[in-house]
């Protein structure tokens, strides 16, 4: 899983938070989780916030992708890193869900972040 949060926090802006206890670690930017990641786990898991008609197709295609586990079920996905998601498009799922998140800053954060 280590390989994911530095990739994470690789984004511009991004970094490591752990708001709700030892476990997950949350990726944010500005103040904004962009991922949080669950490494307690044998495989580790990976939520990430997503455009919901596309949620509902990654979880068709992917038996690993599932709702996200205490999330809005509409707007995030839990992704199980059992190796079944293809790496690049386990990169496409944090990379949409970081500009997601990025694209509801409000201006003010966004500009002072150097996002905009």
């Amino acid at each position: 899983m280590k390989e994911w949060i530095q990739y994470g926090l690789s984004k511009k802006g991004a970094f490591s938070d752990y708001p709700f206890g030892p476990q997950p670690l949350v990726l944010k930017v500005g103040s904004k989780m962009f991922a949080l990641i669950n490494e307690e786990e044998r495989s580790g898991s990976i939520s990430l916030k997503c455009d919901p008609e596309m949620a509902y197709l990654l979880r068709q295609q992917h038996p690993s992708v599932k709702p996200g586990y205490h999330l809005n079920k509409q707007h995030w996905n839990t992704v199980i890193v059992d190796g079944t998601v293809p790496e690049e498009e386990l990169k496409w799922m944090m990379d949409h869900s970081y500009e997601l998140v990025v694209k509801g800053l409000k201006k003010s954060e966004a500009r002072e972040l150097g996002l905009i």
